[in-house]
């Protein structure tokens, strides 16, 4: 087959159950979702088309219309429930459980004591809703970031989908730049960031390019992106399959398949169908 998936692609546990609960909800137009349920433009089309109502996540300080408030897969602070709650609102909570982890580490930290250190992205809607129940914390996105920090005990946990190297590269530079502190590590990453790596991985001297399926503002999608480029070979990231290019596409003889973890399975399949269609016909070949 021209064609090749990695053995674990698409949408995660979290995304789907999220997914299955929207289904079953009534009158959508009394809710707004607080912010971007999930990092992908296909699955938020189809919300908009149902009725509910969105807001952007750089417009979540203002209070919804709706009486009923719908919490992303992201997950966002105790303080932001409370101040949804105090104004009456109703939360429908589709938090990942593995993003609820996340958030009981840094919680469990701050309780001890410790100075929290995040890996991550600032700013990125997850890493918020975990800082903002943290008086003293940090977010470092990579080594270069690192500083020393002045507290005797610092407790390092991660974004859900940080890449593990990056992990263990910048955990080590905490610990090489503050040699006072005690610095104790909670390995927050989720399991599905990790195996959908591990099947990149698996894949790519299998292959002559990737495409990568998912949102363009999903964290885990650039990164498998990033992670083919950085073997040495051609990635196109595309969030559907109307974004594929025939003249990229039909220079390669066996392409690699993968997707993040909001991509529907239904859009994957698309885009494998009309993969194989323009190399099995090789049309605009070059």
């Amino acid at each position: 087959m021209p064609v090749i998936r990695a053995n674990v692609l698409g949408m995660c546990f979290g995304v789907r159950d999220a997914l299955t609960l929207l289904r079953g909800i009534e009158a959508p137009q009394t809710v707004t979702i607080h912010g971007e349920l999930v990092h992908n433009e296909v699955v938020l089309h189809q919300l908009r088309v149902r009725g509910f109502g969105m807001v952007t996540e750089a417009e979540r300080d203002a209070l919804p219309d709706t009486p009923r408030v719908l919490v992303t897969a992201h997950g966002v602070s105790d303080r932001e429930r409370h101040r949804l709650t105090a104004a009456g609102k109703t939360l429908i909570d589709t938090t990942c459980p593995l993003v609820q982890r996340v958030h009981a580490a840094a919680l469990k930290f701050a309780a001890a004591g410790f100075h929290l250190v995040v890996i991550g992205k600032p700013g990125h809607v997850e890493v918020r809703g975990i800082v903002e129940d943290v008086p003293s914390h940090d977010v470092v996105p990579s080594v270069a970031a690192v500083r020393t920090y002045g507290a005797s005990r610092l407790g390092v946990i991660c974004q859900s989908t940080t890449p593990p190297e990056l992990a263990v590269s910048v955990l080590a530079e905490i610990r090489r730049r503050n040699p006072h502190a005690e610095v104790t590590y909670a390995d927050t990453i989720c399991r599905p960031t990790r195996e959908h790596q591990r099947a990149l991985a698996e894949l790519l001297p299998q292959v002559e390019a990737v495409v990568v399926v998912g949102g363009r503002n999903s964290n885990n999608t650039v990164e498998l992106a990033r992670r083919v480029a950085d073997y040495g070979l051609p990635a196109c990231h595309v969030v559907g399959p109307g974004d594929l290019e025939g003249a990229w596409v039909t220079r390669f003889v066996r392409v690699g398949l993968t997707a993040g973890t909001s991509t529907l399975e239904e859009t994957v399949d698309a885009v494998e169908r009309r993969l194989e269609e323009m190399m099995s016909s090789g049309a605009c070949r070059i």
